[in-house]
């Protein structure tokens, strides 16, 4: 097993970029699996977060994690403020960061076993998938909420034309909080798991995955046969 990490992006192909363009950028992909019953806290297998509190996990054990206000021109980065457990409504869930101007392909979000809840009756659950917490921004998995819980199974993600051009590019969303490092601005994607209903439906069981694949794309390629585009390596 060999791994490393490097700036990217990944480009495939012939061993230059002429006229005849057969190079294409390799798939990425980041998510997190979240187990609801997992209570252990910061670096849990499966660790869920809770009230106000949003995971971040690249498939090893999930941290807490903070989403960001978009605000690519705000030094430092402000947190955005995740809506506490009410009565009615529970947010949980993940947020990715990546590279600005990343090509989104594809979401997945699935359900291992049921999701249950501590209390109450659970009478709606969906996902909203954005750049910000509870944002819709680039697209929304409907989940079926039957006897109290959220069935397992894949749920598909519909678009809107506006949530279609979204994921083309991603957005500058927030300024390294780190201060003068590579890279300064970073993109992030957000699965925000809201659960509607009464007596304060929070998630006490069950497995939710979730996955972003992505592009990253090379935005200092020229545009022309020359130099700096034809003489890629």
């Amino acid at each position: 097993m060999a791994r490393s990490t490097f700036s990217g992006p990944i480009l495939a192909g012939n061993s230059k970029f002429g006229p005849i363009r057969d190079v294409g950028y390799m798939k990425l992909v980041q998510g997190a699996d979240v187990n609801f019953a997992a209570t252990g806290g910061n670096g849990t297998v499966g660790y869920a977060g809770g009230s106000g509190q949003f995971v971040n996990g690249n498939l090893i054990p999930n941290m807490n994690a903070v989403v960001y206000s978009p605000s690519a021109g705000v030094y430092p980065p402000v947190p955005a403020t995740i809506t506490a457990d009410s009565a009615t409504t529970t947010y949980r869930g993940v947020v990715i960061y990546m590279p600005v101007a990343s090509g989104l392909n594809d979401f997945f979000v699935d359900i291992g076993t049921n999701i249950t809840v501590s209390s109450g009756a659970l009478t709606s659950a969906v996902v909203n998938i954005g750049n910000a917490f509870n944002s819709t921004a680039y697209g929304t998995a409907t989940l079926t909420v039957t006897s109290n819980a959220i069935v397992a199974g894949r749920y598909a993600i519909t678009y809107t034309g506006a949530q279609l051009t979204n994921i083309q590019a991603t957005s500058a969303d927030f300024t390294n909080p780190t201060g003068n490092v590579e890279p300064p601005l970073f993109s992030q994607v957000v699965f925000t798991l809201a659960c509607t209903g009464t007596g304060t439906p929070a998630p006490v069981a069950g497995t939710l995955f979730v996955n972003a694949r992505y592009s990253q794309i090379d935005t200092n390629i020229g545009t022309t046969t020359t130099y700096p585009y034809g003489t890629f390596d």
